[in-house]
């Protein structure tokens, strides 16, 4: 994007670049950067952020970087980080070489801590967290100064460099920034800069016991980096003017790079929920089968039920940047998965409650290989062969022996089209010691080769089926969604708990053992595909191995949910 395009069109953010770049404001340059904490998998709120830097950076010629904010090595894993970087990757976005650490700069932030202190703008604290807490004030009320706040120069100095030295244990003291204890922005009231850690880091091992927090790591960052827009979700508007505060402290000069905050809402869905620390809960206490469960709403889990990375980039593109929080509906999300697979999924037939019919009048041993049409959504996808038997699946659901007036499909007396095959009619059924339909008995006509009538007769009904003597099993994995409720995190009134867990959808999953057409035996972990009539599917990239196909249901071919909710 060039500063003299049509800008009418823009969001709020890229009119705000677009305006610095025309301005010649950081000499036109435009660098942005996705921060994330390695503490757990990125989930479909992240996507957003990643695609608004990612395509800021692209569209203003730019670039932008993957930093990870690495300043808690309690919670921090190479595990995270290395999925983080996957997943960035695998949604179609590349970062400059070579990726970034708050721990890169944690010298230059100390010294710059130790800046602060000579300036009389930082002091070591030696009161409890929770004391720091009750000090602290109400949005109502002012903050009580710490009996600390006046320590010499000098004494912090020390202090704080003993801190570093592991003299101290944890929490027993803490360096503070010095700003207004009376201001109205709470994050104002001489904020904590550093705690004392002694914890292994994943990068700096043990050469630091003393680590910055988020706020002082963020900007002084940014600046090191060279980024001109710090891109932010709304949760960090009020911590804007510490932001700012921090950095004025630098006596940047004119020339060179000071980064600006600016926020947006996150992406939002409902029936889902985005909480780190919840979906670890979901982890650990086996509610899921890891981080990357196609029930999660995290994009390995995604990935791995088969949603398309075009698919979570238009979703982003749909939903559109605003500036105030709002909760989109997961049938967006679907919606654009559908969108693209339909496109690009070949199709296949899958009979997942199988019932046997027997075709009285097909030659007995006879296989008459069908061309089917693997995606008629794109000619340059050609056709298959299908194998057609005297005895074939359907599903049990296509049959009915006392059909009500819409059933469209297979009946005693009735005719259907079998899907790229024949028509066949029923003639006589089976049942078992129970009454149970065990078998169906047809007729085929033998002029209909391929689905049509040669003498113009219409059916009102075609299936789909696969032959009996081809057909592979595999395991098919139904996915529905995880929660019960719009908000999960907030539990009804007569739920008698206010925990997430209680709103977990128990048939989340159900699994069915499936016979499928035998082109499918040469399917291949991650490979996408639609059952026709079905749903849209996908070969699990963790359980499935040669022999032993296991399916996802990434989507189904329509919003159950939806009409659900209308008989509702």
């Amino acid at each position: 994007m060039t500063a003299t395009e049509e800008t009418k069109s823009l969001d709020f953010i890229r009119q705000i670049v677009t305006d610095d770049v025309n301005s010649g404001k950081n000499d036109g340059a435009v660098v942005t950067r996705f921060p994330p904490e390695p503490n757990g998998y990125l989930h479909i709120g992240h996507a957003m952020s990643l695609w608004l830097n990612f395509g800021i950076g692209h569209d203003f010629k730019g670039h932008t970087n993957l930093r990870f904010d690495d300043t808690n090595p309690i919670k921090e894993e190479q595990e995270y980080i290395d999925a983080i970087k996957d997943d960035v990757r695998w949604l179609g976005f590349e970062w400059k070489e070579p990726e970034h650490y708050a721990s890169d700069n944690f010298q230059q932030l100390y010294d710059w801590a130790i800046k602060l202190i000579r300036d009389g703008k930082a002091y070591i604290d030696d009161q409890t967290a929770d004391e720091i807490r009750e000090t602290r004030g109400t949005l109502t009320a002012p903050g009580t100064e710490s009996p600390f706040r006046g320590r010499p120069v000098e004494e912090n100095i020390d202090l704080f460099e003993r801190m570093k030295q592991g003299e101290f244990p944890d929490g027993s003291r803490v360096l503070r920034a010095k700003i207004d204890m009376t201001s109205p922005n709470m994050n104002l009231r001489d904020p904590v800069m550093y705690r004392i850690l002694h914890a292994t880091h994943h990068r700096t091992g043990d050469a630091w016991c003393v680590y910055p927090t988020y706020d002082w790591a963020h900007g002084q960052t940014d600046y090191i980096e060279g980024i001109t827009h710090s891109i932010c979700t709304l949760e960090f508007e009020i911590h804007r003017p510490l932001y700012d505060w921090y950095l004025d402290q630098l006596d940047i000069a004119a020339d060179q790079i000071r980064p600006r905050q600016i926020e947006f809402a996150r992406l939002n869905l409902n029936y889902t929920i985005m909480s780190k620390r919840k979906l670890l809960q979901l982890v650990k206490d086996g509610h899921v089968d890891g981080w990357d469960d196609p029930r999660m709403p995290t994009i390995s889990g995604m990935r791995r039920r088969g949603y398309p990375a075009e698919a979570l980039r238009n979703l982003c593109d749909k939903a559109g940047v605003a500036k105030r929080e709002r909760v989109n509906d997961i049938a967006l999300l679907e919606h654009s998965v559908r969108e693209v697979l339909n496109k690009t999924s070949p199709r296949f037939m899958a009979v997942l409650d199988p019932l046997k019919v027997t075709i009285s009048n097909w030659p007995e041993g006879e296989v008459d290989q069908l061309d089917a049409v693997n995606n008629p959504e794109d000619d340059s996808a050609g056709t298959r062969q299908v194998p057609f038997t005297k005895t074939i699946y359907i599903e049990r659901s296509d049959f009915m022996e006392e059909p009500p007036g819409k059933f469209r499909r297979l009946a005693p007396g009735r005719e259907v089209r079998l899907r790229w095959a024949y028509f066949i009619t029923c003639t006589d059924v089976l049942k078992d010691d129970q009454g149970e339909v065990v078998e169906v008995l047809c007729t085929y006509d033998p002029e209909t080769r391929g689905g049509d009538a040669p003498d113009g007769r219409k059916v009102k009904g075609t299936i789909h089926w696969v032959s009996v003597d081809h057909a592979l099993e595999a395991e098919l994995r139904l996915y529905d969604r995880l929660f019960l409720v719009e908000n999960p995190g907030k539990p009804p009134p007569d739920a008698g708990t206010d925990d997430f867990l209680s709103n977990l959808n128990p048939d989340s999953l159900t699994t069915v053992k499936a016979k499928l057409e035998p082109s499918l035996g040469e399917a291949k972990p991650g490979d996408q595909v639609q059952f026709e009539r079905v749903g849209y599917f996908c070969v699990d990239t963790k359980d499935s191995a040669p022999g032993q196909l296991v399916f996802n249901r990434t989507v189904p071919l329509r919003d159950a949910w939806a009409k659900l909710q209308k008989k509702g």
